[in-house]
Formats: C-alpha cells, sequence, structure tokens
C-alpha cells in the first residue's frame, strides 16, 4: 500500500497533509457506505472504517454496503454502535457528500482513485514513485 509510505516520508514529517473528498458516484450503497465513514470519523475511527470498506469490497451495489452491514462494520472496528447506527440513520452529511461529488465532476473528476498533489491531478492507482516525484517538485518549488 502507499499510504503508509506516504505518511512517513511526508504526513508524519509535517511536509504535506491528506485530505480526502467522497466522491460517491456508484448509486446508493456509495453514498450510505461515504456516510457511514463519516459517522466512524465522529468516533475517531475515520481511518480504519475506510480501510474496512475497502478491504471487504465485493462489487457495486450488491449488497456488501447495505446498512446491515455497515453496522456490523462499525460493530466489527468496536465503535460505539448507538452512535453510530443514530448518525448512519440521520444521514446529517448526505447533502454534503453529494456536494463534494458535484464539486469533484465540475473539476473534470470522473473515475476513482484520483489525487491532487498541489493542484497537479494523478489519476488511477499510482505507485509510491509517482507521488514521491509530484510531492517533491512541489516541496522543491517552497525552497524544503
Amino acid at each position: 500500500m502507499v499510504e503508509p509510505e506516504l505518511a512517513k516520508r511526508y504526513i508524519d514529517e509535517g511536509k504535506v497533509k491528506l485530505v480526502w473528498h467522497d466522491f460517491a458516484w456508484i448509486g446508493e450503497e456509495s453514498r450510505l457506505s461515504a456516510q457511514a465513514a463519516r459517522c466512524a470519523g465522529r468516533q475517531g475511527k475515520f481511518w480504519e472504517y475506510h480501510d474496512h470498506l475497502y478491504n471487504n469490497q465485493r462489487g457495486e451495489n450488491g449488497g456488501q454496503f447495505a446498512a446491515p452491514n455497515l453496522r456490523q462494520f462499525a460493530a466489527t472496528l468496536g465503535l460505539d454502535t448507538g452512535a453510530f447506527d443514530s448518525c448512519l440513520e440521520r444521514g446529517e452529511d448526505v447533502p454534503a457528500i453529494q456536494q463534494e461529488l458535484t464539486a469533484a465532476r465540475s473539476e473534470g473528476i470522473a473515475a476513482t482513485p484520483s489525487f491532487k498533489v498541489n493542484g497537479q491531478r494523478l489519476v488511477g492507482a499510482r505507485g509510491i514513485e509517482a507521488f514521491a516525484q509530484a510531492i517533491d517538485a512541489e516541496l522543491a518549488k517552497l525552497g524544503q
């Protein structure tokens, strides 16, 4: 995985910041799982939940990310399931999730994964060296 190496080289050193933006474009399960990850984030477990979602993908809109399964994932990760369930039911982040999708599409983003390094877009799964090259070039511009 690339993210741990990025963290080690750049994030942990305070050189860059990783910012997540939802791109829930595949349908209802996509939006619901984005909401679920935000609910987990309210308990300080966004990345753990995110990783659990990615590690448990079984195709698109086949029920894997239906609400009962998302609730079970929360229990598996040791979240406060009452708070999680309430958050998921309220769906208060759905407008923001939709707004992020609209904004991404207006920028021409059409696929996942997509990344931006100080405005430079990297599309598709990339190895650490592609990120390192883009990040190092941007840091050099800043004299770092």
